[in-house]
């Protein structure tokens, strides 16, 4: 008993949709086989565990949200531990490591972690192991899998130097060393498990699903391979392969004929309202490159209230034809329409199993696919690793083994991760994987809402919200059949019915109330993006494309501000907007005009990338909004360093919000003659003024 103590740790995580929990749970799994014992819980329930007296090594893995923010479920335990009349000594006790998630596309990477990895160090505690910090714009995997491979190493030495540290307990002593003997013979076998030498799976193999020696390895090896999802080349081909663990399967997927229960939508409850959607307007022609939506929905019957700047959530499902093929992808569309029922398996080696909470009891099969699990999403190694233990095919396994191993990460990321495939292009890719039903209620993430701006202002539109997108569209590759984005394709599909071009009548008009589609949305209050409580702070706004939606709520809420009170001071606002055609995508460009000509607007610089310059010799033209920042760098610089005004940036992360951010340094630097790194200092300073907002996405 004392030996299993001395080789415990703790894993806290702190998990906004999943992937930090995910992340923690594997490093849970695979404890067992590195000699350790690890206890598991999410930050929020702190009645779990109690830092103040916590001897152990604690692992923390923290996502990232919003603006740089610890994700919901840490906000509590980031309270606790910045309460400021906590000594500087508090947890001088603690020995951790922490492991950061978050996206290089915005700004504040990594912030959640930071955040709290800074605090506990300015509390005294000490890192046992170099903190992680992990990238989803590159992939998370890249940084995951090397730190979770050295966090072994480092644990074995936090507990030689605790068993060190306590030479007066000979007992501990005798028994940390026994945990550390353990320990790495553990970390031995493991390896031996992990390195899988796989001759037998070379395509030369019998092929269990037919009994025969492939035929074609002579001629395949004759001609010149070209890597893709299906098929590795050399060296990868030839390699010993270092494998994940496999996951340790915990559900039990009942299907019975019976009467189903759960298939409801989620409401109120889960703060979700039903609305209809009483208006649907093409925003862009029908020769422009992408298809832009303004939706109206009706809110007047519910009790919803929001800012512009807020966004709202909105509840859609997978695509039906989509859900079809994966029902007879896995045999089961003739019990479709039998209930579930989920239990835990009997003595399951999987930590703290538990039956999904997003799974209901007694939902038709079909229904849970429709509304619960994301089929789309892209699937991790793990998934991938376990799918190779139901399949058939020699070289089919191989090949899923390869996708998820440490040596074909680069094939991983090129054929998996870049590409967007999901489980259904998996299964279709490899025709002899047959895994149960459990397997996918595993490892399927919870189906989320997908938020999107308010493009309103109730005081000009009252029981009503606007929305504005643009309709993705994923073109056809080697990997997947074409396709749309999963919210928008269905949205479009959703109002076909009163869909009509800019300047028609609304359907509302010709159509009853009853027969309007309905949605199921809940409104994500903002707590920065809004506009300045004093109306005289002069506003920057930088929105291309459907990034402008917010803007027209600001701009919709100003116009009635003024109209309600004529005689107060209203500050400057400049908005910069871009689009590719003038004649094709100048979206809300009459309301846009309007509020530039009765004084709304203080500038609207608009620019369009795609348009033939209106004059021979115009090759300077600006392209893009950073462009045009550049152009009136003065008048911007002015705004933010003297008058004190506010910077707002909505639209594209991994582009745009990037090159604007780069202008606005050198738009600083050059005003006040500075290098990039004070630049830097100035910019960063304007972010916890709250006077430099973002509302990106990728």
């Amino acid at each position: 008993m004392p030996c299993e103590a001395a080789a415990r740790f703790l894993i806290l995580y702190g998990s906004q949709r999943g992937q930090a929990q995910s992340i923690a749970e594997e490093i849970c799994e695979q404890a067992a086989d590195h000699g350790f014992t690890a206890d598991i819980s999410c930050l929020s329930n702190q009645d779990k565990y109690n830092l103040d007296s916590e001897i152990r090594p604690v692992v923390f893995v923290v996502s990232t949200t919003g603006d740089g923010d610890p994700p919901d479920t840490a906000q509590k335990f980031v309270r606790k531990i910045k309460n400021k009349s906590l000594p500087h000594d508090h947890l001088s006790h603690l020995r951790y490591a922490l492991l950061g998630l978050g996206d290089t596309n915005y700004a504040n990477f990594c912030n959640g972690g930071k955040t709290i990895d800074s605090r506990l160090q300015q509390l005294g505690a000490k890192h046992f192991y170099a903190t992680g910090h992990a990238d989803d714009g590159t992939g998370l995997e890249v940084v995951v899998d090397p730190w979770i491979e050295g966090l072994w190493d480092a644990l074995k030495k936090t507990f030689s130097s605790m068993s060190a540290s306590d030479q007066q307990d000979p007992a501990r002593s005798e028994c940390t060393q026994d945990n550390n003997h353990k320990n790495a013979s553990g970390q031995k076998n493991n390896k031996a498990d992990l390195e899988v030498d796989l001759n037998l799976l070379k395509l030369s193999e019998v092929d269990s699903q037919n009994g025969k020696t492939d035929s074609s390895v002579a001629e395949t090896r004759s001609t010149t391979l070209v890597a893709s999802l299906k098929q590795s080349v050399s060296p990868l081909s030839e390699s010993v392969l270092k494998v994940p663990a496999l996951p340790p399967s915990y559900l039990e997927v009942v299907l019975e004929e019976a009467s189903t229960e759960g298939d409801a939508i989620p409401s109120g409850e889960d703060g979700f309202r039903e609305v209809s959607i009483s208006k649907a307007v093409q925003l862009t022609q029908d020769d422009a490159v992408k298809s832009a939506i303004l939706l109206e929905l009706d809110i007047s019957e519910q009790d919803i209230a929001y800012q512009p700047g807020d966004s709202f959530d909105i509840l859609c499902p997978n695509r039906a034809s989509e859900v079809e093929e994966l029902l007879l992808r896995l045999d089961l569309q003739m019990q479709k329409n039998f209930a579930v029922q989920v239990n835990l398996l009997k003595n399951s080696s999987k930590k703290a199993a538990k039956v999904p909470l997003h799974i209901p009891q007694n939902s038709s099969l079909q229904f849970i696919l429709t509304w619960c699990l994301e089929i789309r999403s892209v699937p991790k190694k793990a998934f991938v690793r376990a799918l190779a233990d139901f399949t058939r095919s020699g070289s089919e396994k191989r090949r899923l083994l390869e996708l998820c191993s440490k040596e074909g990460s680069a094939d991983y990321n090129s054929f998996i991760r870049d590409t967007n495939i999901c489980v259904l292009d998996l299964l279709q890719a490899f025709p002899s994987c047959l895994p149960p039903l459990s397997l996918l209620f595993e490892h399927l993430p919870k189906l989320q809402p997908r938020a999107y701006s308010a493009a309103s202002s109730s005081l000009q539109h009252p029981g009503k919200v606007h929305f504005v997108f643009n309709v993705v569209e994923f073109p056809a590759c080697p990997e997947h059949p074409a396709r749309t984005g999963l919210c928008t394709g269905w949205l479009v599909d959703h109002v076909s019915s009163i869909l009509r071009p800019l300047g028609t009548v609304p359907a509302s008009e010709r159509l009853g109330t009853s027969a309007l589609p309905k949605v199921h949305v809940r409104p994500r209050p903002s707590s920065t993006f809004h506009l300045p409580s004093d109306p005289s702070v002069p506003v920057v706004m930088v929105g291309p494309g459907t990034g402008v939606a917010p803007f027209i709520g600001f701009l919709q809420q100003r116009e009635k501000e003024h109209e309600m009170n004529q005689e107060a001071t209203f500050g400057e606002m400049w908005l910069f907007f871009g689009c590719r055609h003038k004649d094709k995508d100048f979206l809300c460009r009459e309301e846009l005009e309007r509020f530039a000509h009765n004084g709304t607007l203080s500038h609207l610089i608009v620019c369009f990338s795609r348009d033939e310059p209106d004059e021979v010799g115009t090759v300077n033209r600006p392209t893009y909004v950073q462009h045009n920042l550049l152009l009136h760098a003065k008048n911007v610089a002015s705004i933010l360093l003297k008058d004190k005004g506010c910077l707002y940036v909505c639209g594209d992360a991994k582009n745009m919000a990037k090159d604007v951010n780069d202008t606005l340094l050198e738009i600083i630097g050059n005003e006040l003659q500075l290098d990039k790194l004070d630049a830097m200092k100035i910019v960063a300073g304007l972010r916890e003024e709250k006077r430099y907002l973002q509302d990106i996405w990728s």
